[in-house]
């Protein structure tokens, strides 16, 4: 029952984690929006953006796949 349950549950994190990262900017936009990107890049309120809470739920989720993906591997 345990493993069932992590196993969907690595399903639905691997599904977000795609989803998350399709929908995050590119960072190579070409030459001519280098000085606009820096500006957006290295902002002081990137933190609160869109994009900055896209980054900092990538990182999370990355994370939980990891351990999760550790500990099936351990219980299967």
């Amino acid at each position: 029952m345990l493993k069932t349950i992590l196993c969907v549950v690595f399903v639905l994190i691997c599904i977000a984690l795609s989803v998350i990262v399709l929908l995050q900017e590119g960072k190579s936009a070409g030459l001519g929006s280098i000085s606009g990107m820096a500006d957006s890049y290295w902002g002081k309120n990137k933190g609160r953006s869109m994009e900055g809470n896209l980054e900092k739920f990538t990182k999370f989720a990355a994370a939980a796949l990891l351990i999760l993906a550790l500990i099936l591997n351990i219980i299967w």
